[in-house]
């Protein structure tokens, strides 16, 4: 197996510390990205610290990158805007490696009730409306449809892009990771109450062995971003433990 070179931003906890563990593990170079403590310290909900990214990569990984794994979450401008900056932004940083390849994580959220106006700024990429409709969105409050809005755009921008000539046409499969309830430092107080806990499985019911650690979507990261993977792309894979298939059922095939 070849020494391959990652990008990884939210690379400092979460899912993003256990899959730059796992891959730095398996003898590959990893250049971690997240606001603090990291290879790069930025903050993705900052639009000159994005715009700042590439260049700040390049300097690490003069010879390119073999993956980009836009991992940071949690505000929803990071969740868009600044995976979609990480995604685009080092892109050409992919052009000299012999099996390129992207992934972003996004959320069984993005299954939820989202704004309709909110989503739509999103994917026109104007980050003045997107705040705008926020603003209105808050101020309604209705917060609980900003985080959805944010997973659901980044989930439609990654099924559009992915087939697109800058992404297929390159032959960079690009795909999503959906996960569930994962164990991270977020959830831990939720899970660790019965009452929260019974109430967070009632929104993502996992009947397959429940709430995951943050190794396993980890894995599943490693896999679409590997040599290994030739022709996935386009794909939101839902890691939830059965939550999809029993809130959408057959729904899918509609």
């Amino acid at each position: 197996m070849s020494t391959r070179t990652y990008a990884i931003t939210g690379a400092g906890s979460g899912i993003g510390k256990a899959t730059a563990d796992l891959l730095a593990e398996s003898g590959h170079r990893i250049i971690g990205i997240d606001l603090r403590d990291a290879d790069i310290n930025i903050d993705l909900s900052d639009p000159a610290d994005r715009s700042a990214l590439p260049d700040l990569v390049a300097e690490l990984a003069p010879d390119g990158l073999d993956a980009i794994l836009a991992i940071a979450g949690g505000p929803p401008d990071v969740n868009y805007f600044g995976a979609i900056a990480t995604l685009n932004g080092l892109r050409p940083l992919l052009a000299g490696s012999t099996a390129p390849r992207a992934v972003a994580v996004t959320s069984f959220a993005a299954l939820n009730e989202v704004d309709d106006r909110l989503l739509a700024a999103y994917l026109e990429g104007d980050e003045e409306k997107t705040a705008i409709e926020t603003e209105r969105i808050t101020a309604s409050g209705r917060t609980d449809l900003l985080y959805p809005s944010s997973k659901r755009a980044l989930s439609q921008w990654l099924r559009r892009e992915s087939i697109t000539p800058q992404w297929a046409g390159n032959a960079i499969p690009l795909n999503g990771v959906a996960p569930g309830i994962i164990r991270t430092p977020m959830t831990f107080s939720i899970l660790e109450n019965e009452d929260s806990r019974q109430s967070l499985l009632d929104m993502v019911p996992m009947p397959l062995n429940g709430p995951a650690d943050a190794h396993v979507p980890a894995k599943l990261v490693a896999w679409l971003a590997s040599e290994e993977n030739s022709h996935v792309t386009g794909q939101v894979i839902f890691l939830d433990g059965g939550a999809d298939a029993t809130v959408r059922g057959d729904a899918i095939f509609a």
